[in-house]
């Protein structure tokens, strides 16, 4: 079949718009909107995997330029313009009433969820306490028999050590928001294991995608390991910051109830709170006993 002059207008049409259309994927990529990885080494995958675009024939020969209509811009020449107007647009950041009112909703799927075998043994479910005042967020490793019955984190001997720690770096009980890797208590207090912590991620990771604290304290290994997948020991890793999603500046130190069983070592974990009221600009009391 011989190709027409209509058929070779089409065909540039639509590698043009390919060209346009490729643009904006790798726009939505790069700037992490939703539905697209919004970490940097995802970006990576997803600009990857947008497929080149099919050079034309080397017999094809486009079409001569149809004249341009004084002072009204051609597509390809508008798509760079709208682009780089989108990527100057900040998203609008949601009101502290739509954040209490999405934790809320979300607060209430946990309660009804089944996703792994810790729900069977549950009284209640733990989600959170605290707001996001201060901007820390303290992350631990799962509730306690207390915080099962009570239905809040740290209540028991180690959360009144931690309220105690927090009244000690200068700030409100409720200024913090305290939360756990698995919303569930793990039968006899045990270590929770990596699938029911993997059912959990998505919880966590909502009310940290609402909460976006500047400063996350991981309290013990579990906690470091549900958040950023690694296991060094938490002796190790104390007092060295990290990041989560490449963003978010976490600080590993000791859990509470460790803290019950060594006291010797609230000495380091008060150097990495203070360390923390440091990377936030808050002023840092004398030492306490």
């Amino acid at each position: 079949m011989t190709e027409t002059s209509e058929d070779t207008a089409l065909h540039a049409d639509f590698l043009e718009w390919l060209r346009c259309f490729r643009e904006y994927v790798l726009f939505q990529a790069s700037s992490g909107a939703t539905g697209l990885p919004r970490d940097p080494a995802a970006q990576v995958v997803a600009a990857s995997n947008v497929p080149a675009l099919t050079e034309p024939p080397a017999s094809f020969k486009p079409p001569a330029p149809e004249p341009i209509i004084a002072g009204v811009p051609s597509l390809p020449d508008l798509v760079p313009q709208r682009l780089a107007v989108a990527a100057s647009v900040a998203p609008v950041p949601l009101a502290p009433e739509e954040i209490s009112a999405r934790l809320a909703v979300l607060q209430q799927r946990v309660a009804g969820c089944t996703q792994c075998r810790l729900h069977e043994t549950r009284t209640q479910t733990v989600f959170a306490r605290g707001t996001r005042k201060s901007g820390i967020c303290f992350v631990g490793e799962g509730p306690g028999a207390d915080e099962d019955e009570q239905g809040l984190p740290f209540v028991g001997k180690a959360g009144q050590l931690l309220d105690r720690m927090i009244a000690a770096m200068g700030l409100a009980r409720d200024d913090v928001y305290v939360c756990n890797i698995v919303k569930c208590r793990p039968p006899e207090n045990r270590k929770p294991q990596p699938d029911e912590a993997q059912a959990c991620r998505p919880y966590l990771q909502e009310q940290l995608d609402l909460l976006k604290p500047d400063v996350i304290v991981a309290l013990g290994a579990t906690a470091v390991e549900g958040l950023l997948g690694i296991s060094e020991g938490i002796t190790r890793m104390r007092g060295k910051w990290k990041l989560f999603q490449g963003q978010t500046a976490v600080m590993p130190t000791f859990h509470p109830a460790y803290l019950l069983r060594n006291p010797s070592a609230k000495h380091a974990v008060w150097d990495d709170m203070c360390e923390v009221l440091r990377h936030l600009g808050l002023p840092v009391p004398g030492k306490t006993k």
